[in-house]
């Protein structure tokens, strides 16, 4: 049994290698694994030189005629492999570590196929708190504890949150922070602490943080309390973390490693493994389309468990007498109007009056609000809780100027972090915020714990581990750190204005009439940021194919995405796209009820989807909906935030 702790990436050791045998037998039941990714194929040729395949890699991603190889294809390349000629490493799981271990192995030469039970991002990576954080509270409690452990979890952070940002910028952002100070102690502890955040960050800093009187802090925060808790505003500390769409980026994740030549496909579930049927060594799985319903056998010379909360179904479904290795917590956010917070300002509280840290968020022109941290079970979709939003209402409503209102609730949803256990432990005080990879059976590799911010290194030591498994021979080392993502090559913060002036949005009117409309700057802004360089792709079908017209008032959210998700981003649901590709479901969960026949509508264009096929698709999006409690869909007469 193997074990690997790594806040860097420093591995301490590997698990010897059992030479497969020829003979195979099909091991264990069906056991469901949901909403982390699954194994990922590469097939691309191995790479000459680092150097050069690293060029080479980013010439392809880059290339503005570059197109992600079909489902089917892709599906096909999975079938294709053969106990005789099987791919180097399968990725079960399709979140942020899954992807990042996909694109991290294809980079390097290897044969590389991943399968995710549902969609891209539909676990926890979708449901994040949308930051890219250093740890402001682990640095705390490195000082305070004198422990070195969770100070260099900071300085690892901290270096990744500059290199997620550096290679998709298109999709992520310095967000600069305010911290509110009720007292002159709080200022200057605050002060203290955040300029030591600045030095641990060094060379990796977004900003600098500074101080602000209450004067200047009402006029950058306008809905900023003066008094808060029988105390007056003495001014705040304002510091810079990362802020990121999550689910866009790890469907970029997926589509970059697509082109890098891995076999991405998602909706396609690992049902059972197969094992080497002399040495018990697990050499592939038993994979089913959920779309079609086939079955088939994908082989590889290592597996590897990305599927974050669900990977203990994973490990059970290889070994029943499997140790936990999750605990899971739940983190509820709920979405406000945009008057909540201005436009590129946060507000975070690191110590409410019962002790949880709050914060608002600007995001993609609403407000996201948060979070709670509790004990929770593990499930495909996941449910807030009525007291966990009114606590939210509550804790914000003691830093605001405006009556909190829980009818202002767009949407409210809850996800689930996959804390890593060492399953050695005899207690849960080995609950860790840092990620754990371990070979605890032959042939299967397990990667969990981490946080968004660090998923790259987390792929990184994940792969390390896997080579050492599997006895594979990459072409080259590592080149995910400064590898950017499909849309960010050339991209910058001005690339909006080309899409402005070269583009209209042919919209057809309820008449059937086709009329021209103008590709206005929140449209235009919008596209940039959501597909980077690639989206006059998306502007040219939304001018050539009449599909310019808005999926919802209020949201720049056109009906080409829909279009053009579907031929070039997996989207396989009309779910897929209103919670990962769009974000409407996350921004105004009744926008996105609107919306959602109009999208059936287009994809089954683009599908070839007979009338069942689409109820279906209505159904589900309703079902789905339904777990997303904004005001319509909660029960919430006894609140106090009326």
């Amino acid at each position: 049994m193997q074990y690997v702790y790594s806040s860097s990436h420093t591995l301490f050791a590997f698990a010897p290698l059992m030479a497969p045998s020829i003979r195979l037998r099909h091991l264990g039941a069906f056991a469901a694994v949901a909403g982390g990714s699954y194994l990922t194929i590469l097939s691309n040729p191995p790479i000459a030189a680092s150097d050069r395949g690293l060029t080479n890699v980013k010439q392809r991603i880059a290339d503005p005629y570059a197109a992600v190889p079909s489902r089917d294809v892709q599906e096909s390349a999975l079938i294709a492999s053969s106990a005789a000629n099987p791919l180097d490493i399968l990725v079960i799981g399709g979140g942020a570590t899954g992807c990042g271990v996909a694109l991290d192995a294809a980079t390097r030469g290897l044969r590389v196929g991943l399968v995710e039970r549902e969609d891209f991002a539909s676990g926890t990576s979708s449901r994040s708190t949308k930051l890219i954080h250093g740890g402001v509270r682990y640095l705390e409690k490195a000082v305070f504890n004198l422990d070195y452990g969770q100070l260099k979890l900071v300085f690892h952070a901290l270096e990744e949150r500059k290199q997620v940002i550096q290679n998709a910028p298109h999709l992520c952002n310095a967000l600069p922070c305010m911290t509110p100070c009720f007292g002159w102690f709080e200022a200057v502890y605050y002060w203290m602490g955040l300029k030591m955040y600045d030095l641990v960050a060094g060379r990796h800093l977004l900003h600098l943080s500074r101080y602000y009187s209450a004067q200047e802090s009402v006029e950058l925060f306008p809905t900023l309390a003066r008094k808060g808790n029988d105390r007056s505003l003495k001014g705040t500390v304002v510091y810079y973390d990362g802020q990121m769409n999550d689910s866009r980026l790890n469907v970029a994740l997926a589509c970059t490693a697509a082109l890098a030549g891995a076999a991405v496909v998602n909706h396609a579930e690992v049902i059972s493994f197969v094992r080497d049927d002399g040495t018990g060594r697990i050499i592939g799985a038993r994979i089913r389309n959920n779309l079609s319903g086939n079955e088939f056998d994908t082989y590889a010379k290592v597996v590897v468990n990305a599927a974050g909360p669900f990977c203990d179904s994973v490990r059970l479904m290889a070994d029943k007498e499997a140790k936990q290795m999750i605990c899971a917590s739940s983190g509820v956010h709920i979405v406000l109007p945009d008057y909540y917070s201005p436009e590129g300002m946060g507000l975070i509280v690191p110590k409410t009056k019962d002790g949880r840290v709050i914060f608002m968020l600007p995001w993609l022109g609403r407000t996201v609000a948060g979070t709670t941290d509790s004990n929770t079970s593990i499930t495909m979709l996941p449910e807030p809780h009525e007291d966990e939003i009114e606590f939210i209402l509550d804790a914000i409503s003691d830093y605001l100027n405006v009556k909190v209102r829980r009818t202002d609730v767009l949407s409210a949803w809850s996800g689930i972090r996959p804390l890593a256990v060492d399953p050695r432990a005899k207690s849960t005080e080995s609950i860790s915020r840092d990620h754990v990879v371990c070979e605890d059976l032959p042939g299967l590799v397990t990667i969990t714990g981490g946080k968004w911010t660090t998923y790259r290194s987390m792929a990184e030591d994940a792969v390390n581990v896997a080579i050492g498994s599997g006895k594979l021979s990459p072409a080259s080392k590592c080149l995910t750190y400064n590898l950017q993502l499909i849309g960010a090559d050339g991209w910058d913060p001005a690339s909006f204005t080309v899409l402005a002036q070269q583009y209209v949005r042919m919209k057809m009117s309820y008449g059937g009439k086709v009329v021209p409309g103008a590709m206005d700057t929140a449209a235009a802004k919008h596209l940039s940021h959501a597909y980077g360089t690639f989206a006059e792709r998306v502007a040219a079908i939304a001018q050539n194919e009449n599909l310019g017209k808005r999926l919802a008032h209020g949201y720049p959210i056109l009906e080409a995405e829909v279009a053009y998700c579907a031929r070039h981003e997996y989207c396989e649901s009309a779910v897929d796209f209103i919670a990962r590709r769009s974000r409407l479901a996350f921004l105004d969960t009744d926008a996105a009820r609107r919306a959602v026949p109009r999208i059936i509508e287009i994809l089954a264009s683009e599908h070839e989807w007979d009338k069942s096929r689409q109820n279906q698709e209505l159904q589900k999006a309703q079902e789905f909906l339904e777990t997303f409690k904004s005001s319509r869909n909660a029960q919430f007469h006894d609140g106090k935030h009326k």
